[in-house]
């Protein structure tokens, strides 16, 4: 227990950490604030139980780097155990009880304690030399990531000692006070305390000291644990250490989206809307400056970030530390309600990066806090494009096209169904009692490459006996790739025209051929009162097999390998499907090493399809290629025509015999021939 000089000061070192953690905590609340949208609560306590959940198990961190997490585990857990072991120690000190008492309970409580300083410690030990000694490349940056003129020198690893060194000693000296507090009780009562084997182990090599001298080890010890706590309090705020409480918060306040990468919609009405977009710090959404507070910098998503690992400027990790490090070197400023004297452009990413991003949202996928990177860049290409009209000169034509032509491609209208001459393809005026309106999409409409997938789909459909109609000249481009673009504006227009061409001939189901569609049909086109239900063709040629009415045979194609197409998989979780569907045909099904949620991206995605690929190492399409290729098989399966086309132009390229097939040529091959 301590004397009463000791508590005295105790209580006013207290005091002064908590007045000073006040005031940066306080900063902290008032720069998030200044980022755009409301506080719900409502919505916090219905989201309360996912975010323990996902905060406390650590979830999202099991993604990716089991080894590390495993390490990363034993800190997070062990660290948040030590509230309550701290809490204990104080108490201990200013009443002369035993904290949890001397039974049961106090034994697992102790034992639990013993065992979380350990791994503390050695989990601690173990990051310290992986970024100190092995100086693991995954930690660092390459030299064309744009990065603040602090983190160029040095600063996340002087961060990183600085906590890390915190962590060692504070739960070093908590750990040897224990053990001077058990060889105390030996050397008075000659019994140690089993109920902590490591503490108790450690407490022999004091067998030799006096008592007086173990009592001053024990307060020394306590002072040195409780005293870091103290003096880190106000320096918390300003840590990377900051991301074990605003990872909860991230859990908890981040928005349910309608899928992986569903955007918030600009509501153009509203007249008193003067910025489009996000050109400043403080224009993001607030929940994504509390990303830059969550982030660990842990660079998990430049490790999955296709425009990362292919050379280009791109590292989202990189754009959420920069956000950091700007917001500690302004946040005076920025709390005081002030505008940021820098746009995100000078200082967090370059405008090269901004336009690499292919909007895959493999960084969401695999972030351990929940941070949503991808989303900063399609904010600030909506600034780029709606109020500084910058954007890449390629997008030019596809704008235009998808704005008087009603598709990318800038082809007419009345070219739209071209594709179908002579297969007697009903339109919605033919068959105005369909079960099933097919969406055809712009790249079956006018890529000649894609429109074979269209085309089989027509046989599969009809050879299943299924009632289906199509829009013809009525369709539009849905818009994808201008939303992801920037081009909010133009979205909006399409968005709108198709919402009220599809509502006046209300679908029961619709299926598309493109994920691209069937995210912004089924998952975006709900902000503006566009409810409808879309599936993709390979839920539907599932469903077919399923109910005997199609029964492809492909055993005899070889070994297969399936591509998840990033708006298909990840994106809507529309995983299986498509390998039933292949594992149905009787097809021998290779997986690749990037799969499922994991996948890689073809390229194409936010609008890359539209334009050249930024400078890097490497093409995008080319680096999934030839791990497809190196699966051994003979054919690339993909359920989407954007990764058709690129998946296709690196095997021509390649040139190494793997062809590239939709699912839907596949089961039409494989179908029976009615004429025998």
């Amino acid at each position: 227990m301590l004397t009463l000089p000791e508590k005295i000061l105790f209580i006013l070192c207290v005091a002064a950490a908590l007045y000073y953690g006040y005031l940066g905590f306080k900063k902290i609340y008032l720069v998030i604030r200044r980022g755009q949208g409301e506080l719900d609560a409502k919505k916090f306590v219905a989201q309360l139980f996912d975010a323990a959940i996902n905060w406390l198990a650590l979830l999202p961190t099991w993604r990716a780097r089991k080894v590390p997490s495993i390490f990363h585990a034993m800190i997070a857990w062990g660290f948040t155990f030590y509230f309550l072991v701290n809490f204990g120690d104080v108490v201990q000190g200013y009443f002369p009880i035993t904290f949890m008492g001397n039974g049961l309970i106090g034994n697992v409580y102790r034992f639990l304690a013993d065992i979380f300083s350990i791994s503390v410690l050695v989990g601690m030990v173990y990051f310290l030399i992986r970024r100190f000694i092995v100086n693991t490349p995954a930690l660092t940056y390459r030299s064309n990531i744009k990065l603040m003129d602090r983190i160029k020198a040095g600063g996340i690893r002087r961060d990183s000692m600085i906590v890390g060194l915190f962590l060692l000693l504070h739960v070093g000296f908590r750990f040897l006070g224990e053990s001077f507090t058990i060889a105390g009780e030996r050397l008075a009562t000659g019994a140690g305390d089993a109920s902590q084997p490591f503490a108790n182990l450690v407490s022999g090599l004091w067998g030799g000291m006096s008592a007086g001298a173990i009592e001053v080890m024990q307060h020394v010890s306590w002072w040195v644990a409780l005293g870091l706590i103290l003096a880190f309090i106000p320096y918390f705020p300003r840590t990377k250490h900051i991301h074990l409480i605003m990872a909860g918060v991230n859990f908890l306040t981040k928005p349910k989206r309608t899928s992986r990468g569903a955007l918030e919609p600009i509501n153009f009405e509203d007249e008193s809307i003067e910025q489009f977009g996000v050109a400043r710090l403080e224009q993001l959404p607030w929940t994504h400056l509390v990303d830059a507070y969550a982030c660990i910098m842990c660079n998990r998503c430049q490790d999955v970030c296709p425009a990362y690992i292919t050379g280009k400027e791109l590292s989202p990790s990189a754009l959420e530390v920069n956000k950091r490090y700007y917001i500690n070197q302004h946040v005076d400023l920025l709390a005081a309600g002030k505008e940021s004297p820098d746009r995100m452009l000078d200082f967090a990413i370059s405008e090269s990066a901004v336009w690499a991003c292919t909007a895959c949202g493999a960084c969401i996928e695999v972030c351990p806090v929940g941070n949503e990177p991808m989303f900063d860049i399609l904010y600030m290409r909506r600034n780029q494009v709606l109020m500084e009209s910058e954007f890449p000169e390629q997008l030019q034509p596809a704008f235009k096209g998808m704005e008087r032509a009603g598709n990318p491609w800038n082809l007419a209208r009345g070219d739209r169904m071209a594709w179908a001459a002579g297969l007697d393809i009903p339109t919605v005026e033919d068959n105005p009692d369909f079960d099933v309106l097919w969406w055809v999409g712009c790249a079956p409409s006018y890529d000649s490459r894609a429109q074979k997938t269209a085309r089989d789909f027509a046989k599969v459909l009809k050879a299943a006996g299924v009632n289906f109609a199509i829009l013809g000249e009525m369709e539009n481009c849905t818009g994808d790739s201008a939303r992801r673009a920037g081009n909010e504006a133009l979205f909006f227009e399409l968005a709108q025209a198709n919402i009220e061409t599809l509502n006046e001939f209300k679908p029961k189901r619709i299926v598309a051929t493109c994920p691209h569609c069937l995210h912004t049909l089924g998952k975006e086109y709900s902000q503006y009162g566009g409810n409808f239900t879309v599936i993709h063709h390979t839920e539907l040629i599932a469903e077919l097999i399923a109910a005997g009415k199609l029964k492809p045979d492909l055993a005899a194609v070889g070994p297969v390998t399936y591509h998840d197409p990033c708006y298909l998989g990840r994106h809507n979780g529309i995983l299986d499907a498509p390998r039933t569907v292949l594992a149905q045909s009787q097809i021998n099904l290779v997986e690749m090493a990037r799969n499922r949620n994991q996948s890689f991206c073809c390229g194409a995605g936010g609008a890359q399809m539209w334009k050249e690929e930024e400078h890097g190492s490497e093409a995008v399409n080319m680096n999934r290629y030839i791990e497809a290729a190196g699966t051994g098989a003979k054919t690339i399966a993909v359920g989407c025509p954007f990764c058709l086309t690129m998946l296709t132009d690196a095997s021509k390229q390649a040139d190494q015999g793997v062809q590239v097939k939709d699912i839907v040529e596949l089961v039409a091959a494989g179908l029976p021939n009615p004429n025998g």
